[in-house]
Parts: C-alpha cells; sequence; structure tokens
C-alpha cells in the first residue's frame, strides 16, 4: 500500500482540500440562478407581446369594421376577417402564449397520429428547402 505522504517532499502531509469545489459550486448555483431569472424576464415580455399583438388585432378588427362596405359580398367577407380578427385578438389578450401553447398540447394529445405526421411533413419540408 502506497504512503500517502511519499508524493510529497521530506514527507509533509497532504495539503487539505483546496476550496475549488465549493467555489465551482457556488459559481454553478449562481449562474443557474441568473439563467432562471433571464428565463424568467423573455417570458413576461413573450407575454406582454402578445397582448400588443393582440390589441392590434382588434384595433384592425376595429378599423375594417368602420371603413369597409357594409352591404354586399365584400361587406360580408369583411365582416368575417374582422369578427375573426377580434377573437384573436381577445383570444392572445385573455390567453397569451401560454394558453396557445396548452391548447396545441391538448390537439396533439387528442390526436397524435395526424400531430406525427404533421411533424414529419414539416421536417421533409424544412430539409427540402435548407438543401436547395
Amino acid at each position: 500500500m502506497a504512503n500517502p505522504t511519499s508524493a510529497h517532499p521530506a514527507g509533509s502531509p497532504i495539503p487539505p482540500m483546496s476550496p475549488a469545489p465549493e467555489t465551482t459550486r457556488n459559481v454553478a448555483g449562481s449562474v443557474a440562478q441568473q439563467a432562471r431569472e433571464a428565463a424568467c424576464a423573455v417570458g413576461h415580455k413573450a407575454e406582454g407581446a402578445a397582448a400588443t399583438v393582440g390589441e392590434g388585432m382588434t384595433s384592425a378588427a376595429q378599423t375594417l369594421r368602420a371603413q369597409a362596405p357594409q352591404a354586399g359580398m365584400l361587406g360580408s367577407a369583411a365582416a368575417n376577417v374582422a369578427d375573426t380578427l377580434e377573437r384573436g385578438g381577445r383570444y392572445l389578450q385573455e390567453e397569451g402564449l401560454r394558453g396557445i401553447g396548452d391548447e396545441l398540447t391538448n390537439l396533439i394529445r387528442r390526436n397524435p397520429l395526424p400531430a406525427l405526421l404533421i411533424g414529419f411533413g414539416v421536417g421533409y419540408l424544412i430539409a427540402r428547402a435548407t438543401r436547395s
């Protein structure tokens, strides 16, 4: 069995463990905390941006209603577009990105095979587009 002091000159004892592992853990914990805070801030900004887009959609719907013809085929089409814009804008304002994510998750759970096929199709199209 090797003598633990043989690696050090003149039989000096092994020096105590350096504080490097503890310091490394502290730094890693600090970096992880900063990353969590940054991700949280980005999430809040994204939710705020979604609400702003929702407000813009609602405003566009009101403008479209005010300026589009009220009768005829064009008036009917404009009213349908305005209704859809307004519903989408309200949804973004109320639910935000989290609501979209939740609904998408539920849709995929209810229809896993079509979702998988759509994923393969989108992946194929992206691969084709990036290859040429």
